[in-house]
């Protein structure tokens, strides 16, 4: 086969951010120093944050949120079937409870009218994920958490960028956790970010983050800093490197430039898609938002399309066409099978999205030919024709 391999997502890296990342190597200074504070400081002015925890990824972020939070064994927290697994490994690994609500067929982010009958006293977190970077409807689940007394700790893995109501996710609510891994809207090669408005778990965080000491290496080893430091609590070794904010700073400037374009490409998928009957489309909900388009992810509709995902998949690959898996149903993974007890047929809906979802290229780099490539493909293995 002639054309190259198309990946679902591939990072835009400017040379700008090369130079800072070559810049950093050769200051001598690699590790947690300037230039994470300066992506911090910018992180804060972007999002409209009081705080920005920069760490190793946004597992750690959800890790170190919750752990902040000092949850009880037995402790519940709320969250979605329709997520990556880190979400409720995180929640497990703090000695919490997965309590799982079934989605919105049509936004496939936690269905929020479901969630007030899965509260029980035992209830400490709600953890919406903003899955693919639609935000969900934030305001009558932020109602819900405060009449019931919980914090709300939102996976904002997919939603850098993205708005509720004309606010950027991050300038409102309580918590959040960005990722910036490489398939993201933006990167640092592996990382993430937390934000908070509670000024005490904001401490916490900095402390978890670096073996509880109250002086992170920038702080003891540069020119007016000391190697003295107390040890305030246990921690762990989850702070970002210098290395990676060098590569973050560019990337955050760059970040309304490439969700723009993948909201184009996105809107032309919609546009030319809408009336294939192989395909179920995303949809949006009618409050006021934007989404950043991390993913976009229609439903294969196996008997229109003649093939189930898989065999689609398969087949795009064939053609050198890379697609993505986001996500089979959590709670159906063995683990949480075995010792949670879920089973088939406890979230129907977000079952049902999970056996049919399929993640189409999409990233800032993809040329209209390029996204025209895979529309063709695409037509042409449903109408078997060949390319």
């Amino acid at each position: 086969m002639s054309e190259t391999f198309l990946p679902f997502s591939r990072p835009s890296i400017s040379e700008a951010s090369i130079a800072e990342v070559v810049e950093c190597l050769r200051s001598g200074w690699i590790t947690t120093g300037p230039r994470t504070a300066q992506f911090s400081s910018d992180l804060k002015a972007f999002l409209s944050a009081p705080h920005a925890l920069l760490l190793t990824s946004a597992t750690a972020g959800l890790h170190l949120a919750l752990l902040a939070l000092e949850l009880q064994p037995g402790d519940e927290v709320i969250t979605t079937p329709l997520t990556f697994a880190a979400t409720l490994n995180m929640i497990v690994l703090t000695g919490a409870k997965p309590v799982l609500v079934d989605i919105d067929p049509a936004t496939r982010n936690i269905d929020v009218n479901l969630i007030e009958a899965a509260i029980t006293p035992r209830t400490r977190v709600i953890m919406p994920v903003h899955f693919a970077g639609l935000p969900v409807d934030l305001d009558p689940l932020f109602a819900l958490a405060e009449k019931y007394g919980l914090r709300v700790i939102e996976d904002a893995a997919h939603a850098i960028g993205a708005e509720y109501r004309g606010r950027k996710i991050g300038a409102i609510g309580d918590t959040q956790v960005f990722s910036f891994h490489p398939n993201k809207n933006m990167t640092t090669g592996e990382g993430g970010c937390v934000t908070t408005r509670d000024d005490t778990l904001a401490e916490k965080i900095a402390l978890l983050r670096f073996h509880g000491m109250d002086r992170e290496a920038w702080n003891r080893f540069g020119k007016s800093g000391t190697q003295d430091y107390e040890i305030i609590m246990p921690g762990f070794k989850y702070n970002m490197l210098d290395l990676q904010a060098a590569l973050g700073i560019h990337q955050l400037k760059a970040l309304e430039g490439f969700i723009e374009r993948r909201t184009e490409l996105a809107n032309r998928y919609q546009e030319v898609l809408a009336d294939w009957p192989q395909f179920s489309l995303p949809q949006e909900p009618d409050y006021a938002h934007r989404h950043a388009w991390h993913l976009y992810v229609p439903l294969i509709n196996d008997a229109a399309a003649g093939m189930d995902r898989g065999t689609f998949m398969a087949r795009m690959k064939e053609k050198n066409i890379g697609t993505g898996l986001h996500y089979r149903a959590v709670h159906l993974y063995p683990y949480y099978r075995e010792t949670l007890g879920f089973k088939p047929g406890d979230f129907p809906l977000a079952e049902s999205v999970c056996e049919r979802i399929v993640s189409l290229p999409l990233f800032p780099g993809m040329s209209d030919a390029e996204q025209d490539r895979v529309i063709d493909v695409m037509y042409n293995m449903f109408n078997n024709e060949t390319a």
